[in-house]
């Protein structure tokens, strides 16, 4: 799930070691007033990046993994519904019963129980009525309608499977790994979206940030070596780009 900006971010910090680099060969001539510009404090920052973009590739992978296993595992929900409410169909439950399994599972696959609405006139405008959704197949949503479903055919012993994936006692266990699935993808998000942000402060944050702290570098060595001298043209052209 990496992408142009973690690549971005990457790229500044690959050119925030080459120009300290540079700071370091220039030797005591490199001299600035400010601490933050002095090459202890350049290479402490460094690493703080490096640290935290490692954290980030690190945690990118254990998303990539959650999202991966999330997706496997819910793509049987479909398929099983339709195998519960089958057997359910052929217990002989009553037919209220079964029309409300029937709900859960048109639920389930995103269905409307009627048909849209056709448009109306108001105030010489065709308007199609407001409804509520009809597709509430998000990962939560998947896990309500599809617990639901089992708890109907757990209420009714003419629900009693021979099939092992069948049985009440399997779909309860199903439920709770697609739970499980669904909150390690949260958990995963959060980890990550945290680090980014922490990453965010330390590339840029102002004035403190490497990107500032870069720009504020190259400036000094403009104005200690000059404009036109061999150590400015040698950092001048280091790009740095800010990502928000």
């Amino acid at each position: 799930m990496a992408n142009l900006q973690d690549s971005g971010n990457a790229a500044n910090i690959a050119n925030f070691e080459n120009l300290i680099t540079y700071c370091s060969n220039l030797g005591a001539t490199y001299n600035p007033s400010r601490d933050a510009l002095k090459f202890p404090q350049l290479q402490t920052l460094l690493s703080e990046a490096q640290t935290v973009m490692a954290e980030i590739m690190a945690l990118i992978a254990v998303y990539d993994i959650a999202l991966e296993n999330r997706k496997k595992l819910f793509s049987n929900v479909r398929p099983l519904t339709n195998q519960v409410f089958n057997t359910l169909s052929i217990s002989g439950v009553d037919d209220a019963v079964l029309e409300g399994a029937k709900s859960f599972k048109r639920k389930i696959h995103g269905k409307r129980a009627s048909e849209k609405p056709e448009p109306i006139m108001v105030d010489g405008v065709a308007t199609v009525p407001k409804t509520n959704s009809s597709s509430q197949t998000s990962f939560n949503y998947l896990i309500e309608h599809f617990g639901a479903l089992v708890a109907v055919v757990a209420n009714h012993p003419e629900y009693n499977p021979n099939e092992e994936e069948l049985k009440v006692a399997n779909l309860t266990q199903f439920i709770n790994q697609l739970k499980q699935a669904n909150t390690s993808v949260i958990n995963s998000h959060v980890a990550l979206d945290l680090a980014r942000g922490k990453r965010q402060q330390v590339l840029y944050g102002e004035k403190t940030g490497l990107v500032d702290i870069a720009m504020d570098v190259k400036t000094y060595i403009k104005i200690a070596f000059g404009i036109n001298s061999l150590e400015y043209n040698k950092i001048k052209g280091i790009s740095f780009k800010r990502f928000v």
